[in-house]
């Protein structure tokens, strides 16, 4: 359950963060929406990529 837990927020987290970044370069450049829709899907391959790597799924090496 803890791991569970875990994974669903890296990949909460990854998203939340991407939002946020997206939501403070529209604010500051005043690009709205562009900025937010890029750093959300941003963060949420970033969440994606730590649940992969934190999983196991992903062995590292080639």
């Amino acid at each position: 359950m803890a791991l569970g837990f875990r994974l669903s927020s890296e990949l909460v987290a990854g998203v939340a963060v991407g939002a946020g970044i997206g939501w403070g370069f529209d604010w500051l450049l005043s690009t709205s929406p562009f900025g937010f829709i890029v750093f959300l899907l941003l963060g949420f391959v970033a969440g994606v990529v730590n649940v992969v790597r934190y999983a196991g799924v992903a062995s590292g090496k080639r």
